[in-house]
């Protein structure tokens, strides 16, 4: 009786978790949920949680990846407004920015909006690079080089359009590599052996201005060095002529009374042997200890 209670118990159980799932859907927080009913477009869900629809056949939902999805188009020859070819490749990222739109052309493929926006990028990349003469891309000069604003203007055609017809946002747009296509009238060699000779011309100016520099530090480097020694040499000059005019002027006093200058020296040489507790074994008469002679032995030094 027990085990068919506990079955009754888990049939109602899947019973009901089969209901829910009939009436319920999860969305996820990179999903976005677009609802159909009868086939046509009747809700967009874009925040994360549980909701509520009717169950097929009535009403359908279909989920969108709304991360960004990156691709990089193909090398393709695109002719600059002075009418010289470029061999030209893009990056983009783009996400889902109008849903119901989205879903609409694509049905919810990435893959087939991917193939859509990549032939809009490359039809708007021709007209772009068209209106840009070749020093914009190609140019020993930095100042006549223009990536940045090609992107920017690229990235601004696509998504006014992207949007209106895809319902796509394309967040970043880039040139991932320009080169020469070799049969191009011999452009690809002329083109690099100039740039090597602006190079040849800079790296030269460069190195004379870094040996003119380098000669500058070395020479004012050695002046400070003849100055710092002649200063150094003269200053210690002064201090031996101090020094000898003190010693002489103690010598000259010293020579006035000797035994007095000895008791001096003892007692100084006493005081900095002494200037602790000192316990000291040794013979008395070893100077300038021998002072200590009729000193009491009491007292502790």
């Amino acid at each position: 009786m027990n085990r068919k209670r506990l079955n009754l118990i888990v049939g109602i159980l899947l019973m009901l978790i089969f209901v829910v799932m009939l009436f319920c859907f999860q969305v996820r927080q990179t999903e976005v949920a677009i609802v159909t009913t009868f086939g046509k477009v009747t809700r967009t869900v874009t925040e994360p949680g549980f909701n509520l629809k009717w169950p097929w056949p009535i009403q359908s939902v279909h989920f969108l990846d709304r991360r960004i999805q990156s691709f990089e188009s193909p090398m393709t020859e695109i002719s600059t407004t002075d009418g010289r070819y470029l061999l030209f490749s893009v990056y983009a990222g783009w996400s889902i920015a109008n849903p119901r739109r989205f879903f609409e052309n694509f049905g919810g493929s990435v893959r087939e909006a991917t193939r859509r926006l990549e032939e809009m990028i490359d039809s708007r990349k021709n007209a772009t690079v068209g209106r840009h003469p070749f020093s914009h891309f190609v140019s020993t000069d930095e100042k006549e080089l223009k990536f940045a604003e090609v992107e920017q203007e690229l990235l601004e055609q696509v998504n006014q359009d992207a949007g209106k017809i895809y319902g796509i946002e394309v967040k970043f747009l880039g040139i991932k590599r320009i080169a020469l296509p070799g049969g191009a009238g011999g452009v690809t060699e002329s083109v690099f052996s100039r740039m090597r000779k602006e190079r040849q011309k800079l790296m030269q100016k460069l190195q004379a201005e870094g040996e003119s520099r380098a000669s500058e530090i070395r020479s004012a480097a050695d002046r400070d060095r003849e100055k710092l020694l002649a200063e150094a040499d003269a200053k210690a000059k002064n201090l031996m002529g101090e020094a000898y005019q003190q010693a002489a002027q103690v010598l000259e006093t010293f020579q006035k009374n000797p035994d007095l200058a000895i008791l001096i020296l003892k007692l100084e040489a006493l005081e900095k042997a002494l200037n602790e507790r000192t316990t000291l074994i040794l013979d008395e008469r070893t100077p300038p200890f021998d002072l200590l002679k009729n000193v009491s032995t009491n007292r502790n030094y």
